[in-house]
Formats: structure tokens, sequence, C-alpha cells
């Protein structure tokens, strides 16, 4: 029965999931489907309601490790125009959960918009930052959240305000679910030359202290505290360089993996576990994976 035919979007089968990761990495996943509204959305979780097979949500896929055999699931991309708006309301903007955040950063600038600069070059859409409440230069996403709407896995549509999400350091537990849809945010106006010294700021930053030429899923561990940076642990445990088949630890930034050239999920697993267990040895404490595997 083809349950999916309904449906007004576009739907793959066996779908590579190393062609929409920034690792470069991923087998095929059994549906890949990106709906065309939230009416479309709606329709396509209601008829997954009680099929068994997991949904998987991707952005810019841009923290994900997915299995190398691929995903017996449903993928979900939030990727149409639909997906994409934003619309100001007054001192706030909406922004739907497809919209990359480095496109919002360079429209608002040339609009003296300021909001998302401090995450230039961050690779990922606001539907993912949110849910990784991602950061940088000591600010989070979520600091600049007034409400949230949602979508439940039965298709129900949920609005929730700021007082009731609790973002945590890289994640936050209410939003991880639901499908984001949607958020709205805090703006101010600023002269565009401030905006731009801000951005610019960040990219330097980014240039000189990460490895971007390489595919990576950007930080692999989560930093244990605000002052134990990760990627100092593993430098200290003398990883730096370190590589199994084709991912290796980069020299620049010891809590980025890279894919070499043809790395697969195993080498970075394998990899990661190394790096857990040698952090784990020397200084009795267990990093967390930033990075979201995918089984």
């Amino acid at each position: 029965m083809n349950w999916w035919k309904n449906l007004k979007g576009r739907v793959r089968f066996r779908e590579p999931l190393k062609k929409h990761t920034t690792f470069k990495i991923g087998g095929p996943a059994k549906f890949f489907i990106e709906p065309k509204d939230i009416a479309d959305l709606k329709l396509l979780l209601e008829l997954l309601n009680g099929r068994g097979l997991p949904v998987f949500v991707i952005g810019a896929g841009s923290n994900i490790l997915a299995s190398d055999k691929g995903i017996n699931a449903v993928v979900v991309k939030l990727n149409s125009s639909c997906f994409r708006k934003i619309d100001f309301q007054g001192k706030y903007f909406n922004a739907a959960a497809g919209c990359l955040l480095n496109r919002i950063i360079a429209d608002f600038k040339n609009k003296g918009i300021s909001a998302f600069e401090v995450f230039a070059g961050i690779p990922g859409t606001v539907g993912g930052a949110l849910l990784m409440n991602a950061g940088a230069a000591g600010k989070n996403i979520g600091d600049l959240v007034e409400q949230v709407t949602v979508i439940d896995y039965n298709g129900r549509i949920r609005l929730f305000k700021r007082k009731d999400i609790k973002f945590t350091y890289r994640g936050c537990g209410l939003l991880s679910r639901y499908i984001v849809l949607s958020a709205s945010f805090r703006f101010s106006r600023k002269k565009k030359e401030a905006i731009e010294a801000v951005i610019q700021g960040r990219l330097n930053w980014r240039r000189d202290k990460q490895e971007l030429s390489l595919p990576s899923a950007g930080c692999a561990f989560k930093n244990p505290s605000e002052t134990v940076p990760a990627g100092q642990l593993i430098d200290l445990c003398g990883l730096k360089g370190k590589r199994i088949g084709d991912a290796g630890v980069s020299a620049k930034h010891a809590n980025f993996i890279l894919n070499l050239g043809s790395a697969n999920a195993k080498d970075v697993s394998m990899l990661m576990r190394l790096i857990m267990r040698r952090v784990k040895n020397k200084f009795n404490i267990d990093l967390q994976p930033e990075i979201r595997i995918w089984r």
C-alpha cells in the first residue's frame, strides 16, 4: 500500500543521507520526505501514526552522524517555501523552522536589523538551532526566543511561550519532543556597519580557530563546563591529528572530527569512543557527544 500517495510534497526512497549532512556521511533513509506545507506535514504525521516507522527531522544536517547502513525511518526535511518564511510583528520577527541562520544574518545586516549576527558561521536552520540551543560568544539562541510553534507526532499544533521553555546547554528537552514549525525572536535596529563588524569578527574567529575546509559536524562533544572546554581536554590527551580510517581529529581544533576523504560512520564512532576513553582515563571526565547519532 502506497500510504504516501496523497502527500503533496516530494517523497524519495532510499535517499543517501550523506547528501544531506555536513559530515558527508550516511547510508540511505527508507523514506526522505519534504512536505509542501504545514497541512501536508500534518497529513504525513497522521499517516505515520501506528505504522511503527521512526521519524527523524533534518535541517542543515550540521550536527548529525548517520549510520553507514542507513536508517529504517522517515526523514523529514522542512525545505519548502512555507518553511522558509520570515514575518515581522512589532518588535519581534517570526522565522519558520527551515530558515538558514546565515541567510537570515545576511539579509538582516542589509536592513539594519540586529538579532543573530553573533551566530554568523553556524551552518544550521532555525529549527535545528533551537533544538540544540546553538550558541556563540557566550550567547545562545534560546536567549532571544519569545515563543515557539510546534507540531507533535500526532499532528497537533501547539504554541509555547518563553516561560514554558527551559533551554539548557546545547539542548531543550521540551522542544525535542516536537517538530519545530517556527519561532518568534526579539530584534533591534543598529547601523549596518556595526552589525557587519560583529559578523566579520565571528567569521574571522571561526576561520582562525576551526577547521572549515573539510567536512565535519562541528564540535563533536559538549564542553563539560563553562571553564573546561572539551577541545582542551582532547588536546591534553595528545589526540590532535589522531586518525582512524579517514576520520581524524583536527590539528587546529581538537573538538572537531574531520572527514579526511571517505570516512564512514564506523570510523567516526570508533574515534569518538577512543577520545571518550582517553579523557575519562586522564581526567575522570565523561564527555557527552554534541553530535546526534542516527542509527
